[in-house]
């Protein structure tokens, strides 16, 4: 069996203007869909720059609630288009408490739910934690139109857990809102392709194991001493990189992925069938001492 769902990866440079950023992710959604695109794909926070940079107060004036003003905009134009929307925004749940959140929205226009990160990083340039508290509402998966879709969010890359409770909920695909990138100052060849190749072999592996196809959609260009490494990809559910996108420059891509291959894979390749689960008691602790 095979069910051929149309994905757009739109990766895209963003810039200080709120307004600038949201036309033009607004015009490439359009772009997309034109192009035959069912679900579409946006990058971690699209609607601003990478401002996790620094821990600075102001930038929580860019947060929102969801559903709200730009879930409502962007059901609207999902309605028109007849596409699904993955949508990664800054949420304000109350004051002083906030989310790194993405929304998915159907192609009827519908608000369907949305997930909040759960692994939230605190390193040089990604200071989350000021900004996020980590994610309450679980491991989700949405029911579309076109796909049943696990939605993770850039950090949760690199956790098999988070892929795996995933996919045991029922995805059919995992799509992975992302903003990684390159530090200006550590001009390094080689370690830049071993970042790069780790971030990509992780995640692929995580539709290895799962029996699963991935979508990963990250940002690109210069913001703060950052080089965003775009290098968008969809894996099929065997790893096999269908398409990656460049490094350095914007791109609109469609692909078209076979949603019902866990069938085949998991038939062939029965990792769910041989998992011990009697015996994964421990991976709830922190460490095994």
């Amino acid at each position: 069996m095979m069910k051929n769902v149309s994905f757009a990866l739109i990766q895209l440079s963003v810039s200080e203007n709120l307004t600038e950023n949201w036309t033009k992710t607004i015009q490439s959604i359009r772009d997309a869909a034109a192009k035959g695109a069912q679900v579409i794909c946006l990058q971690e926070l699209f609607k601003s720059i990478y401002f996790c940079y620094e821990e600075n107060p102001r930038f929580f004036e860019l947060a929102e609630a969801i559903p709200g003003p730009s879930t409502d905009e962007l059901g609207e134009l999902a309605k028109e288009l007849n596409v699904v929307i993955v949508a990664s925004l800054f949420e304000k749940r109350a004051a002083g408490l906030y989310h790194n959140t993405t929304a998915v929205i159907d192609a009827d226009g519908s608000y369907l739910g949305k997930y909040r990160k759960m692994h939230i990083p605190d390193d040089p340039g990604y200071y989350e934690k000021y900004y996020f508290t980590p994610g309450d509402l679980g491991y989700q998966v949405y029911q579309t139109k076109f796909a049943k879709i696990g939605v993770l969010i850039c950090w949760d890359q690199w956790y098999p857990e988070a892929a795996r409770l995933t996919a045991l909920k029922g995805a059919e695909v995992l799509v992975y809102p992302t903003a990684i990138g390159w530090d200006l100052e550590e001009k390094n060849g080689d370690i830049n392709r071993e970042q790069y190749q780790a971030w990509q072999t992780i995640q692929r592996s995580h539709a290895i194991a799962n029996g699963i196809p991935v979508v990963s959609v990250n940002r690109v260009g210069i913001e703060n001493g950052q080089q965003f490494w775009g290098g968008s990809f969809v894996s099929n559910a065997f790893g096999r990189v269908m398409y990656q996108a460049p490094h350095d420059q914007e791109e609109i891509a469609v692909l078209s992925v076979d949603v019902e291959s866990s069938e085949y894979y998991r038939k062939t390749w029965p990792f769910f069938r041989d998992r011990r689960i009697d015996s994964y008691g421990n991976v709830v602790k922190r460490f095994v001492d």
